[in-house]
This record gives C-alpha cells, sequence and structure tokens, in this order.
C-alpha cells in the first residue's frame, strides 16, 4: 500500500486547482480519475473554448441551501485570482456577453494550464483508476482500486454532479457522502432545457430554430434578460437554461416578449397596420404566426382595438408563459442541483464537520452557478480554500 498526504478523487476542474495547491505546500498527493482523459467537462464547455470564470462573481448568482455558505471561499480566491493565473501562463482569452470569460483558442489550453501547475507542485494523476472501495485508516483513509490500494491523511472529493453521463458522471460523490454519514439533498438537472406539453409542442414544434431576446421569469419572481430559442423538443437558449435552476415541476415560466407600453406607441404611429404586420417589426414572423395559429392573438388593423383589447394583448406579449412538461434531464443539463449538504461541511476549509480529513469540493456539493463561467469559479474557489489545508 502506497501513502500519500492528500488523496482527490477526480481530475476536473475542483480536484486539480485542489491538487496544484496541495502540491505546492509540499504534500504528496495523488489524483485518481476512473476516466481516460483529465478534465473531459472542461473540454466540452464554452462550445469547447471553456467560459472559465465572469467578471460579475458574486454570493447571490449560487443557489445553495445555505446562501452564505459560498462568500468565503468567493471572497478568498476570487475571479480576478483565476483571470491572473490565466494570464500567467499566456492563455488568450476575451469576453463574450454579460461578464463572461471565454479561451480565445480551446477549453485545453485551460487543462493544460491545470496540467502543469499539477506537475510543477509535484502532483500524481493516475487515470483509469476505478474506485473500489473508501474506508477509514486510522485518522485517514483506505483507497482500493483495481490492483491497487493506497492510503492518505486526506480525502478530497471532487466527483461532480449527475450532468452529462456520458462523460463518465455518476452518483459516487453522493454515495461516498452517505457512507460517510453526511446528509445529501435531493439533485435534479440545473441549467437544462424544457421539453413541452404535448399540446405546445404541437404548435410550438415548427418555431425549432427561432430565436429572441426575452425576459424569462420564474414563479419565484426570478427573472433573467437573455436568449430564448424554440427546438424541436422544447424550449432552451440562455434565458430557459438560467430559468430552468429556479424551475420546479408543475410551475409555469413567463417569457416578456415585448414591454409593456410598446403597443401603445405603435396605435399612435401606424393606426392602419394589421397587428401582425406591426409585431413582425418587432418579434419573428414565424412567431407571430405561432400566437395566431394558437389563437392567443387575431389581427387587426391596431386602431379597431379597443383600449382593453389593447391592454389584454400587451399583457399577453408582455407575460407569455408556458407550462414546461419537464426538462431534458440529466442528458444534456450542464450541472445538477442539490448534492452534499453544505451545512455538513466547513464553508471556509470544505472540510466535513464530522469526519476530520473528509473534503468536498465542486459541483458534488448543494452549490450551483448561473450560466456564464460561475460554477467554473466556484471549482476554482472551493478547489483553492481546501488546498490550502488538506
Amino acid at each position: 500500500m502506497q501513502a500519500w498526504d492528500v488523496i482527490v478523487i477526480g481530475a476536473g476542474a475542483a480536484g486539480l486547482m485542489c491538487a496544484a495547491e496541495a502540491g505546492r505546500r509540499g504534500r504528496r498527493v495523488l489524483v485518481l480519475d476512473h476516466g481516460k482523459r483529465i478534465g473531459r467537462k472542461i473540454l466540452m464547455s464554452g462550445g469547447g473554448r471553456c467560459n472559465f470564470t465572469n467578471y460579475h462573481v458574486e454570493p447571490g448568482a449560487y443557489l445553495c441551501a445555505n446562501p452564505h455558505f459560498v462568500k468565503s471561499a468567493l471572497a478568498r480566491y476570487t475571479q480576478w485570482d483565476f483571470i491572473a493565473l490565466v494570464n500567467k501562463h499566456g492563455i488568450a482569452w476575451h469576453e463574450k456577453t454579460l461578464g463572461q470569460l471565454f479561451c480565445d483558442d480551446s477549453a485545453q489550453d485551460i487543462v493544460d494550464l491545470l496540467v502543469k501547475e499539477c506537475d510543477d507542485a509535484g502532483v500524481t494523476i493516475r487515470l483509469r483508476a476505478e474506485i473500489l472501495e473508501v474506508d477509514r485508516l486510522g485518522d485517514g483513509f483506505r483507497v482500493a482500486t483495481a490492483g491497487e490500494e493506497d492510503s492518505c491523511q486526506s480525502l478530497v472529493v471532487a466527483t461532480g454532479g449527475l450532468s452529462m453521463p456520458k462523460i463518465g458522471a455518476s452518483p459516487f460523490g453522493y454515495r461516498l457522502a452517505e457512507q460517510f454519514g453526511l446528509k445529501v439533498l435531493p439533485t435534479r438537472a440545473g441549467l437544462v432545457p424544457f421539453t413541452l406539453q404535448p399540446e405546445d409542442k404541437q404548435t410550438l414544434e415548427p418555431l425549432a430554430g427561432v430565436s429572441l431576446p426575452v425576459v424569462a421569469e420564474s414563479e419565484d419572481g426570478t427573472r433573467f434578460a437573455e436568449n430564448l430559442l424554440f427546438t424541436h423538443r422544447g424550449v432552451s437558449g440562455p434565458a430557459v437554461l438560467q430559468i430552468s435552476s429556479y424551475w420546479q415541476p408543475g410551475e409555469r415560466v413567463k417569457f416578456e416578449l415585448l414591454p409593456a407600453g410598446c403597443l401603445a406607441q405603435g396605435v399612435a404611429e401606424s393606426p392602419n397596420q394589421e397587428l401582425k404586420t406591426w409585431l413582425a417589426r418587432y418579434l419573428p414572423k414565424r412567431l407571430v404566426e405561432a400566437l395566431l395559429a394558437r389563437e392567443e392573438l387575431t389581427s387587426k388593423p391596431l386602431k379597431q382595438y379597443t383600449p382593453k383589447e389593447l391592454a389584454a394583448i400587451e399583457t399577453l406579449l408582455a407575460e407569455w408563459s408556458l407550462r414546461p412538461g419537464g426538462t431534458e434531464g440529466y442528458r444534456t443539463a450542464e450541472v445538477t442541483l442539490g448534492g452534499v449538504d453544505t451545512d455538513e461541511l466547513s464553508s471556509k476549509t470544505m472540510e466535513a464537520k464530522k469526519v476530520p480529513n473528509l473534503y468536498f469540493v465542486g459541483e458534488v456539493m448543494d452549490v450551483t452557478g448561473w450560466l456564464g463561467g460561475y460554477n467554473f469559479q466556484w471549482a476554482w474557489s472551493s478547489g483553492w480554500v481546501a488546498g490550502q489545508v488538506v
């Protein structure tokens, strides 16, 4: 049995960050991953360019049963710290929209950065290492993989969530937490497209490919101004992905297609124009046709509508709503909501309060960020703070 100071389970963003930091402190670190490639989710992210952080990271951009939990880690290792690391490695990057930062070239640049940091810190990374058993060994742990056994003083679980099962996502981290008596909150897909009810799918499926800016609003009042995209199966786009994390089955989602007040201006300027013609100035023509086909609107010259009818049209366009049939699930979800209960962990170190030397970092815990680099920043921040103490 080989002895290590630290074993990190999971060669993703949070695990590699933690390993590099621990190695820099002179700790003997082993990273184990059951996959054959390092950082597979990093490589797939941001359309292959990795949206590695966001200018506007702040605690309010995270969903967690304890909203205060993220504050310490985010304050101690910020987006500016990771940007400095990216710059140190000479990686070219750019802001896309809403503070989202992407590599100019490839997500491989971020993986190479993490591998170089681990190499420089003397970290050992072992791939294709399926973990068969983890148990207590004195104050530390024994980790058994096929054909090998390793021991460590500190064990870090960085196994991620359930999203993207095709690249190896599994509930391993949750089972390990439960094995050691930690509470795991129910999980569900987040940052995920919606599917539609059959009657809506029939009338909206012809809109597949149509995109437009909207303000999406959940029943709890959370709002995101982003693009809505109609698909063959339902609705997607950044507005939907963002609001999906706040949606519960059975609830409706509102979409502001046009802000209130637009129609009154149309009546004043173009009283003889048909409603559908006027709307086509501001909305995709196919969407206008769908609203007519669904009998949500009727079209006649604007001057022929009564004030009450105009008010009803304005309300429809400002609060157009759908009741999703469900989501596309973990197959296409970018993140997993829920996970290891943060009440079980120290917000300053990520250590389990009742299991000394056991740590959880990244997506495996009940912390989920908005779309746009927030989840990567949580990986860097949580991995960094654990790396200072393991």
